[in-house]
């Protein structure tokens, strides 16, 4: 067994993205700059925006943060978007999810000009990934792609097994897994909370991505020998042992199941760290209009 090792391969990725970065203002072109929009003061936002305010600073990327109150309408945060859309400075916009209940993410998502939608969510973007045109992809399925191509594992021809289709993470690693690029050309089964039986499926895998959200929900016995496992999972789970008063756990029982395979993403430090690079990567992308060439 291996570890898909994302401390290690986010720390690499850093230092290339550093490097491109520092040859794209040799060569006359911008600073790349990230804006973060932050409403209210969610601990998990707060921690999640700090970590990529820290990672831009890493790799030389510039970043603003706009906070906003709770109580912000969503009429103000809507217009706040528009003025970064206008803003030629500002190359990529993120916007923290989740959002206050009186906020729809949906019209959210939508404000964002495709061309500064780094996270990927704009449906522009899921569009042109769909037909195979450029795009940016959103950010936790680009680093499990990322993952697979630096450790070099052979998907061609393999059977990957999805558990989880949201919008976010299991529909657009189904579609990247199964495109006839390299990593891809996957036979794709995608599972999710009214799929029957899937230890049927689970068991076929022998790429496993878990992206459900319920901590060590996949066991031994739902995974062949010689699998690699890709746990997307990190959720909080209460344990008076930790001085926090949690640990944070994956989808996958880690001690149980990492035994069988051949590559495994530890929880933490695995594909949650890669998922901050993608960002990093985008925001490159759209300092160089590499995806949009007129914006």
């Amino acid at each position: 067994m291996k570890l898909l090792d994302g401390k290690y391969l986010s720390s690499l990725l850093k230092e290339e993205i550093k490097k491109d970065v520092e040859q794209l203002v040799l060569d006359g072109g911008p600073v790349p700059h990230l804006a973060a929009i932050l409403v209210g003061n969610d601990g998990a936002s707060e921690t999640y925006v700090a970590s990529k305010i820290k990672s831009c600073a890493e790799t030389g990327i510039r970043s603003t943060l706009i906070r906003l109150a709770e109580t912000t309408s969503e009429a103000e945060l809507l217009q706040k978007i528009e003025e970064v859309n206008q803003n030629k400075d500002i190359h990529g916009l993120i916007v923290q999810l989740p959002l206050p209940k009186h906020i729809s993410e949906e019209k959210v998502t939508e404000a964002i000009h495709p061309a500064k939608d780094v996270d990927g969510f704009h449906p522009v973007n899921v569009g042109r990934l769909c037909i195979g045109m450029p795009s940016y992809v959103s950010a936790t399925p680009s680093g499990i792609i990322d993952m697979l191509e630096r450790y070099d594992i052979k998907t061609s021809g393999k059977h990957c097994v999805v558990i989880g289709r949201s919008n976010i993470v299991g529909t657009p690693v189904s579609i990247l897994l199964s495109r006839n690029k390299t990593p891809g050309n996957c036979t794709v089964t995608l599972c999710h909370s009214k799929t029957p039986n899937i230890k049927e499926f689970t068991t076929q895998a022998d790429i496993l991505v878990v992206a459900l959200g319920k901590p060590g929900f996949i066991t031994a016995d739902m995974v062949k020998s010689g699998a690699v496992v890709v746990d997307v999972g990190i959720t909080r789970v209460m344990d008076p042992t930790k001085k926090s008063g949690f640990r944070i756990s994956g989808d996958v029982n880690f001690e149980d199941v990492a035994p069988k395979c051949s590559y495994i993403t530890p929880v933490p430090g695995g594909v949650g760290l890669m998922t901050i690079i993608s960002l990093l990567k985008n925001t490159l992308k759209a300092a160089k209009k590499e995806i949009y060439q007129n914006n």
